[in-house]
């Protein structure tokens, strides 16, 4: 199947996250390291997801969450390599108010992103790290189909999401085209 490439968020997904247990269950299901989980520079992340996505052995699908999507939409507006689809879960605001003080590089985001195969945005209404105003600016600017998923906090282990079913089901539909 399609290889799935998993960008976490700073401190990187513990192991209830979903995340983590999409890369324990699934095959070609594949973490993008970075050197410094902890206080994240924008363009190292940025190229080690490039690399990440030079060796996967066709286009992958990028899965990314919170900061994770920032490293994500800054890669896709750098490069071309080719990706199948990419979704984005819980972006957060780089200019928001707990936005973390260890993450640099991340502001000013992208205004637009080239056509790289379709962009899914999944959101919450009660994102401590973003607004529904912020969300639905992103999903317009970078030509998402967005998902406003209701009061889920961070889309995260805290959430209650286990494996998220739904999540990974829209991962398996561009997993199997």
């Amino acid at each position: 199947m399609r290889p799935v490439l998993l960008i976490p968020g700073i401190y990187n997904s513990g192991p209830a996250h979903w995340q983590s247990l999409w890369q324990a269950r699934h095959p070609a299901v594949h973490r993008v390291e970075q050197a410094d989980w902890s206080h994240p520079v924008c363009d190292a992340w940025v190229l080690a997801l490039d690399a990440a996505v030079a060796r996967a052995p066709e286009p992958p699908v990028l899965v990314a969450h919170s900061l994770g999507c920032l490293v994500a939409v800054h890669w896709a507006a750098r490069h071309a390599r080719p990706v199948r689809a990419l979704l984005l879960v819980a972006v957060p605001d780089p200019l928001g108010p707990n936005f973390p003080a260890d993450a640099h590089g991340f502001a000013p985001l992208p205004a637009a992103l080239p056509a790289a195969g379709p962009v899914v945005m999944m959101s919450s209404t009660d994102d401590p790290y973003s607004t529904p105003a912020f969300s639905a600016q992103c999903a317009a600017a970078w030509g998402a189909e967005h998902t406003t998923l209701g009061p889920l906090g961070h889309i995260n282990a805290e959430s209650g999401l286990a494996d998220w079913p739904a999540g990974w089901d829209q991962v398996q539909r561009w997993r199997a085209q």
